[in-house]
């Protein structure tokens, strides 16, 4: 069984691995790092490289958890794919931060979060920076 943790570069993602970790060392699970880049999006880059890969690894380590990062595309179906990794990694729980946004923000973009929250197969642990 596995900790799935949602993580990108922010400190939303930070919260997430703190999280998970601690989720994953409590059950005496792996975790598995998802970063998964939203294509076409705009503002801060949200694919990691080598160096953070290897930071994560180490977090893990120093919680001694076992840790594997995932980069995989998801085509504007994030929630899906998180599922897809649920099963296959057999994951205890998904583990995701959230951010604040305005009730208008929500209403025109939507959230990959809620979707998350309400299309999940296993439970859902939120982690807020």
């Amino acid at each position: 069984m596995t900790i799935l943790i949602g993580y990108l570069p922010a400190p939303e993602g930070e919260a997430a691995l703190r999280a998970g970790f601690a989720e994953a060392k409590l059950r005496s699970s792996a975790a598995v790092v998802i970063n998964s880049q939203r294509r076409g999006a705009s503002g801060a880059p949200t694919e990691i490289g080598e160096d953070e890969i290897k930071r994560i690894v180490d977090l893990g380590k120093e919680s001694n958890v076992d840790v594997e990062v995932l980069q995989p595309d998801h085509e504007d179906d994030l929630p899906g794919t998180l599922n897809d990794l649920a099963e296959e990694y057999e994951a205890q729980l998904i583990v995701i931060g959230l951010r604040k946004r305005s009730a208008i923000g929500k209403f025109i973009l939507g959230s990959q979060a809620q979707r998350i929250l309400l299309e999940a197969e296993v439970p859902v642990l939120t982690a807020k920076a």
